[in-house]
């Protein structure tokens, strides 16, 4: 797509706009979203308009109470455009979480990034584009950030494990003997070893499109992993309720490897659907046998993501 016809209103008159694709528990657009908020408060007076247009992965991400919230919890503060049936991000041909489009006074895309980086050129282009438009006291130089939990960029030299769809949908690298058998109530067991990157189910679950659903209390998930971060997407089964949670990571509780969702001891609380950050192992990283047990039943997990 070659432009963006950019909204007939006088606040958008004359302004450079940044369009940044998001969904919440999308931990790459996290790990973008320090400098959008940066980017956001900067230029504000400076004549750049920032519009995050939240397209969800998840239906459960499609709920506008969720979608809220989670901007709310995240400082985010510039407009968002609920976009559950993807119709901005079909107009932009867009593919990618995250991705930004940076938009000239004339309604022309100049820049766009997919992926996480390339921080300066972004922030330089905006300055360009400002200049461009007539703003004489663009503030020069580049932002810098503090990022925190899920915000911190991740490790790519010691991240060796994808992420990795629970449900039947994208799921891969499934080891429970015997296979998954999708959408009926199963029992799974654990393999006798896992290899990099093989996950496994134990006890009562049902196998859905796009979450795996707990049916009793005291199911684990396995997963041999080589990151320094392992964040996980759930939920729980209904609005309102809770599931307890214990990590392990190497059969020991993850002490000072814990993520911000548990504690040292591994213990947490699945209440709302996020993504739930549940390992962020010091050096040396290696390969790691990580397992959560949930102690209550109705839990649904959707996927694993590493940093």
């Amino acid at each position: 797509m070659a432009e963006f016809a950019a909204p007939q209103r006088s606040d958008l008159r004359g302004k450079v706009i940044l369009v940044d694709f998001w969904t919440y528990t999308c931990v790459n657009w996290r790990r973008t979203l320090p400098y959008i908020r940066a980017w956001a408060k900067k230029y504000r007076n400076q004549g750049l308009v920032v519009i995050g247009v939240h397209t969800p992965e998840f239906d459960f991400e499609k709920d506008p109470d969720n979608v809220r919230q989670s901007a709310k919890e995240m400082g985010i503060d510039y407009p968002v455009a609920v976009d559950s049936r993807r119709r901005i991000w079909d107009a932009f041909n867009n593919e990618y979480w995250p991705a930004l489009y940076i938009v000239d006074v004339q309604g022309r895309i100049r820049h766009h990034q997919f992926g996480e980086g390339n921080y300066g050129d972004s922030e330089r282009i905006i300055q360009q584009l400002l200049a461009e438009a007539g703003n004489t006291g663009v503030t020069r130089g580049l932002v810098s950030v503090d990022p925190r939990g899920l915000e911190v960029a991740a490790d790519w030299m010691d991240q060796r494990s994808p992420e990795t769809y629970v449900g039947y949908g994208h799921a891969q690298n499934f080891a429970s003997p015997g296979g998954a058998v999708w959408g009926v109530r199963s029992t799974y067991a654990a393999p006798d070893r896992l290899k990099l990157n093989e996950w496994a189910l134990l006890g009562n679950w049902t196998v859905e499109m796009e979450p795996a659903v707990l049916d009793e209390a005291e199911g684990r998930i396995l997963y041999r992993f080589h990151a320094r971060d392992l964040n996980l997407v759930m939920r729980p089964g209904t609005s309102g309720s809770s599931v307890r949670i214990r990590v392990t990571i190497d059969g020991q509780p993850p002490g000072v490897a814990h993520g911000t969702a548990v504690d040292e001891m591994g213990y947490g609380t699945v209440s709302e659907p996020r993504t739930y950050q549940l390992i962020r192992q010091p050096l040396p990283i290696m390969d790691r046998n990580f397992e959560i047990e949930f102690l209550d039943p109705g839990v649904k997990v959707f996927d694993f993501t590493f940093g």
